[in-house]
């Protein structure tokens, strides 16, 4: 978008329009997505003779599913990014992927296996071109000398995102258990289809906001169109990619896995494409991209160990916990929604004492937070290996156990994953936004994929040896990235410096930064 388009853009309580344009569709596609997630391994692992009969799958398959299911949502951004950056653009992209989610939704309210299967790769594809996607065009809309003010953009759009998970984990998970699955999954449908809805009406709100972008250098400076085939261009690139398809050789037929052979196969064409991304930048942006890349590490940590709310604690809810309030038996999925609750709570809270953290001059950069997100996200799995204990001597865990856990996830995740989001397009050359967003949400995917793992592996060590370890693991990765801050600091060339300011992070950067 050009700056005079940004500059003019209508505002509204200090931030333009289409924010909250953005807001209300983000709120309605993930009132869609976490409301049928609420209730995806309870359909999965419900009796197949009881009054709302689901599928009857073993714990272990249920979450299986699961992970495989998540992991290809958020890895699906990795094309949806590049569709959006080399063919579309993102605000295109949105409408398209919108479509294919309320196609997704709707399919899942008929009762056949078919169906089932159907929607679950539409929403696969739908997800993959809005999310990257919808969250790029929110750092559009925001000039490149206000950081803070972007900040606060993406504080306001993860509200947002949290909205429409806490309504969609009370309203679909009470429909879902209470009156029937299938009609769960068809008022997630309806709720999509509210979001494609507000994204139509506010189009006159996004002009110039995630259009195409045109590379205007010279075509000696250009990588291939065809990024497969940039892959075979470069040394490094193919030494990345046959890294991969070799690892996934020996995973298929040493470790006699097929399908996480495939999985790291497919992969090595990622990590291919994000080499030949890394290739097309100047000095500071191949810095800048190759401390996102490192950043994603930090993200597959932190949703492989959050993401067990979707799969074994939301089990765990169902068949562990003490759910009876008086005579009124809490539905499992209703715990879906305390994360999104807390958030709305503790949102603004998280992000003044950020403020006033960083007005003592004390450490603040966003590879900081999300080191302290982890750490304290892991120790909220403290909390659940207490609740397994009193499982063990009591035959059921109390709520509150839940609750708690839930809490210091929240603060983990207003603490990591906004900032994440804004930090990636302070880093990102323009012309691979998409793309760089897409490969942020495939670690999240990856982190889901991680998750589920974690999940199946508790029907053979236990929830306490799960909870317990990821726990211990998250602290101690937190603090070795606390560890290693400075050099990594030092590669985003002072892309987080304040507005109109100048400070020790960004000197000797200023001529690289003009290249």
């Amino acid at each position: 978008m050009a700056n005079s388009e940004i500059t003019n853009q209508k505002t509204l309580f200090g931030h333009p329009i289409g924010l909250y344009i953005l807001f209300l569709t983000e709120m309605w596609e993930r009132f869609s997505y976490y409301g049928m997630r609420a209730i995806l391994v309870l359909y999965l692992v419900a009796e197949t003779a009881s009054d709302n009969p689901g599928l009857g799958w073993a714990n272990d398959s249920a979450i299986a599913l699961y992970g495989w299911y998540t992991m290809f949502v958020y890895v699906a951004s990795i094309p949806g990014g590049i569709i959006a950056d080399k063919i579309l653009g993102q605000k295109k992209s949105v409408f398209v992927g919108g479509l294919l989610l309320v196609a997704g939704h709707s399919v899942l309210a008929i009762e056949q296996m078919w169906a089932f299967y159907t929607g679950l790769a539409l929403i696969v594809m739908g997800v993959g071109m809005l999310k990257p996607n919808i969250s790029t065009m929110v750092g559009g809309l925001y000039p490149k000398n206000q950081q803070n003010k972007r900040d606060m953009g993406f504080y306001i759009f993860y509200m947002g995102i949290n909205l429409g998970a806490a309504i969609s984990a009370i309203l679909v998970g009470y429909v879902g258990e209470n009156i029937g699955w299938h009609y769960g999954f068809g008022l997630a449908g309806i709720g999509m289809a509210l979001g494609q809805l507000t994204y139509w009406y506010g189009q006159r709100y996004l002009k110039g906001v995630g259009e195409l972008v045109e590379d205007k250098r010279d075509e000696s400076e250009k990588e291939s169109g065809n990024l497969i085939a940039a892959i075979f261009n470069h040394t490094n690139s193919i030494i990345g990619f046959v890294i991969m398809v070799l690892a996934g050789l020996a995973i298929w037929f040493i470790g006699g896995s097929w399908s996480y052979g495939l999985l790291v196969i497919g992969l090595a064409f990622a990590v291919g494409v994000g080499i030949v991304v890394y290739n097309d930048g100047n000095k500071v942006e191949k810095d800048r991209i190759l401390v996102t890349y490192l950043s994603f590490l930090i993200i597959i940590i932190f949703w492989g160990s959050f993401e067990q709310a979707g799969g074994l604690l939301n089990i765990y809810a169902k068949q562990k916990t003490d759910l009876s309030l008086g005579s009124f038996m809490v539905p499992a999925s209703w715990f879906q929604s305390v994360n999104a609750i807390f958030i709305l709570i503790f949102a603004t809270i998280v992000g003044s004492v950020w403020v006033w953290w960083k007005n003592r001059g004390k450490e603040s950069s966003s590879l900081f937070k999300m080191a302290i997100g982890v750490i304290i996200m892991g120790w909220g799995f403290f909390f659940m290996s207490a609740a397994s204990m009193q499982y063990e001597s009591a035959g059921a865990s109390a709520m509150y156990w839940l609750v708690f856990a839930y809490l210091f996830h929240t603060i983990g995740e207003l603490c990591a994953s906004p900032v994440a989001l804004s930090f990636i397009t302070k880093l990102a050359p323009e012309r691979w936004m998409a793309f760089m967003m897409g490969a942020y949400f495939a670690a999240t995917g990856l982190g889901n994929k991680v998750a589920g793992l974690l999940g199946e592996s508790a029907t053979d060590l236990g929830e306490f040896t799960i909870f317990t370890g990821i726990a211990i693991f998250c602290t101690i990765f937190g603090i070795l990235v606390i560890a290693i801050l400075k050099p990594l600091k030092r590669l985003t060339h002072g892309a987080e410096r304040l507005e109109g300011t100048k400070n020790d992070e960004t000197e000797g950067f200023e001529l690289a930064d003009n290249q």
